[in-house]
């Protein structure tokens, strides 16, 4: 059952006095934690008179400060010329000290006197950052700072971020706002992927046809691509970046020491560009349209002479444009159907005595990297380039888990970790999948961020040294709107920048909990959208006992509580939360929860919904049979939710020892009832659970225990009941309205005492 983990009210007190930067929390709230920290006596009082010396005014990172200071608190501080002569009330922003201080380190030091930054480039860049985080939300006339002494680095070189702009275009000012996420939380690496099936987002002028055709779809999916009653909404879709906005974006992360990666997809996930020139394909005379869902496209790239000269042609006004290292090529999810048809690939093969279309893969691969070195630059790749056989000087960017990255660093190839089964997909779901915005599925809470190490243990140290860092991907098939990708992207970026900046000995989860409050009240007051957790003490579950109990806190100072127990959803016309209470549940009721947090900015919070039953453990019915397995019953239609099966036509029904529906896939649309009667050996509490997608329901002698419902990405959730031994009706409700081979549905049973285990059809009876 999916639970928030509460913090006491005494804990609450100390986050309250962390925003207002009056107590001493060993990081003083800052995020990535630094690697070493010292709170000194005394306060710095930030003014218009303050004066901020620099080794160079015209430094970016100098200008930066500037700006910031005035347009944010509207402090004009005169900008002077550092001449080492020591100052009161300044703030010295230098390369001095910074003698044995890692690659984009810095040293911040806070007395009464003054300010003092020393870093070089990125470092001292950085080192404004956190000044900027001991800032507060709230402020005078004055601004007072607190004395510490702050030496700080990051573990990795590599610290990346992600946003595709295919799937849903966003455009360059939007991009900018992302960048200054990235740059406030000292990420250094912004992958931006410029080209797939659904779009051609970057203008190249040797071809404009990538651009004139290739950036536009005619519609686009509604819902689940694994729906199977696919719907579009008519909708043509589009949007590319000039040249000279690509050139003005990639200036703008500059001065906020932010490198962008461009990727260019090849061979696969291209029929954007096939769609505008069709002769890439391996059967040109076919006629291809930008795709208009989602999910892996046969049509690739035929590796002919034509395609590699283009490729180059695209590739050269990219590089041109894009000072990065690394150019990102792609290189995954790319089947090998159309080559296998293909007259001109199978001779291919032949003639460079390949093994197969994995070595046809890595030809091509291969080739497009020579070009790149030839240009001064490396390629990075997705984990697949591994396949056939990884090109000579490839960076591997290990998505598939971490297998890939293990493989390539165990090759002496330099490694970027970004799997999902990290967390590092943000596109995957924070919350519980019913009440989440749709999303490809996956369940990466930035608990499940923060937990993630970049650096698999099972490389020898040498072999570590390959792993570079680490980044987080933001795939847009279900994201169409900015405010949703900031939902998705906070606050698991702050996790996430803890993962890639703060030394492993560093890193506690609770410690991180206790300085994310700052954190949101700025995302609120700065107005982004952003996933609001609930309130602390807040729990989803469906539980037995005599009490309901309510200890709950905001997640930040300003933010307010509203709740009913009358099973309606809250709001603000509903009850406001001010102290802790007791709702007592009488024998034979039960009482229900629900609460919501509604922020200063009117951004609110997923509802909670607690009950407790008071109910008397389930008398056993009578039940005599002896037959394993349960009866089931299948009714085609399309559901959102588990209880709308008992009113649909049946079109089959029988009886199975297992809860496995591979048989019901054939239908477009389904759900499946089964019944049976479960044997409890022991009087007690048992706890029972599904994790499927889509819905689910169990009930136990018609009574709901579990409501893992409506229609969502793969999700495990729970309830509890007490039997009296002997036999109960058992009743699960499931339907399917995704074709997903994900789509697996699992039954758990807890029995008193013991572990949590599945449970088996052959154990119920009929």
């Amino acid at each position: 059952m999916y639970k928030k983990s509460a913090l006491l009210v005494i804990v609450w007190l100390i986050i309250a006095n962390i925003v207002n930067a009056q107590v001493k929390e060993p990081n003083l709230g800052i995020i990535p934690a630094p690697v070493s920290i010292r709170q000194t006596n005394g306060q710095f009082v930030l003014s218009q008179e303050t004066v901020i010396l620099a080794d160079s005014t015209e430094n970016k990172a100098v200008k930066f400060l500037a700006d910031f200071l005035l347009n944010k608190y509207a402090l004009k501080n005169q900008l002077k010329a550092n001449t080492g002569v020591a100052a009161n009330n300044a703030i010295i922003l230098t390369a001095s000290g910074t003698d044995g201080l890692a690659p984009e380190g810095y040293r911040l030091k806070i007395t009464p006197q003054q300010v003092t930054i020393a870093g070089k480039g990125a470092g001292l860049f950085y080192g404004i950052q956190t000044l900027i985080q001991l800032l507060p939300l709230e402020h005078g006339a004055t601004v007072k700072l607190p004395g510490v002494e702050i030496e700080d680095y990051p573990r990795f070189g590599y610290r990346g971020v992600h946003l595709d702009v295919c799937r849903h275009f966003f455009g360059a000012q939007f991009v900018k706002k992302y960048i200054d996420l990235l740059a406030a939380y000292k990420m250094n690496t912004f992958h931006w992927h410029l080209t797939d099936d659904q779009g051609w987002r970057i203008e190249i002028k040797k071809y404009p046809r990538l651009t004139q055709v290739g950036s536009q779809r005619a519609q686009t999916l509604i819902g689940k691509y694994t729906d199977r009653n696919p719907q579009y909404d008519g909708t043509p879709h589009g949007g590319y970046y000039t040249q000279e906005e690509i050139k003005d974006v990639i200036k703008y992360a500059a001065d906020r020491y932010i490198n962008i990666v461009p990727e260019i997809e090849m061979p696969g996930h291209s029929l954007a560009a096939i769609a505008a020139y069709p002769q890439l394909s391996c059967d040109p005379s076919k006629t291809y349209k930008v795709g208009e869902t989602w999910g892996v496209v046969s049509d690739v790239y035929c590796p002919t002479e034509y395609t590699f000269n283009f490729l180059q042609d695209v590739l050269t006004e990219v590089i041109d444009l894009f000072p990065s290292k690394y150019i990102h090529i792609g290189g995954d999810e790319v089947p090998k159907e159309a080559w296998k048809k293909s007259e001109f690939c199978q001779k291919l093969i032949k003639k460079l005595k390949l093994k197969d279309e994995h070595g046809l893969q890595s030809y091509f691969i291969q080739r497009m990297e020579k070009f790149v070195n030839s240009k001064g630059r490396s390629i990075i790749g997705w984990d697949e380039i591994l396949e056939g056989g990884l090109a000579p000087n490839a960076t591997v960017m290990s998505w598939r888990g971490e297998a890939g990255g293990i493989a390539a660093a165990k090759q002496n190839h330099n490694v970027i970790m970004t799997p999902g089964s990290g967390g590092l997909y943000f596109d995957h779901l924070q919350g519980p999948a019913s009440r989440e915005p749709i999303s490809i599925g996956g369940f990466a809470p930035y608990s499940k961020v923060y937990s993630y190490n970049p650096v698999p243990a099972v490389l020898s140290a040498d072999q570590q040294k390959y792993i570079l860092g680490v980044q987080a991907n933001l795939w847009t098939e279900y994201i169409a709107t900015e405010d949703k990708v900031e939902y998705m992207l906070l606050p698991r970026l702050f996790a996430l920048s803890e993962v890639a900046w703060t030394p492993l000995a560093n890193k506690d989860l609770n410690n991180f909990e206790l300085r994310l409050p700052r954190h949101l009240a700025w995302l609120d007051k700065a107005g982004y959208t952003y996933r609001l957790p609930k309130a602390n003490g807040a729990i989803d579950t469906m539980t037995v006992g005599t009490q309901l109990n309510v200890n709950l806190t905001p997640p930040f100072p300003g933010a307010k509580i509203y709740y009913t127990i009358d099973g309606f959803d809250p709001g603000e016309t509903t009850l406001l939360y001010d102290h802790p209470f007791t709702l007592d549940v009488p024998e034979g009721q039960f009482r229900e929860l629900k609460t919501v947090v509604i922020t200063p900015a009117g951004h609110t919070s997923l509802v909670s919904h607690a009950m407790v039953s008071n109910k008397p453990a389930l008398a056993p019915v009578s039940f005599d049979g002896t037959t394993p397995g349960v009866k089931y019953k299948v009714m085609s239609g399309i559901f959102t939710e588990a209880n709308q099966l008992e009113a649909a036509p049946v079109i089959d029904s029988g009886v199975v020892k297992t809860f496995s529906t591979a048989a019901f896939k054939k239908n477009k649309a389904y759900g499946v009832i089964y019944t049976g009667y479960i044997r409890i050996d022991n009087d007690g509490k048992y706890l029972f659970a599904t994790k499927q997608g889509d819905g689910a329901n169990i009930l136990i002698d018609d009574q709901t225990v579990v409501l893992n419902d409506a229609k969502h990405g793969l999700y495990h959730d729970g309830g509890e009941v007490l039997l009296q031994k002997g036999y109960h009706k058992f009743t699960l409700k499931y339907f399917e309205a995704t074709a997903s081979n994900n789509n697996v549905l699992h039954i758990y049973m807890t029995i008193p005492g013991k572990p949590q285990g599945e449970l088996s059809a052959e154990s119920i009876y009929n």
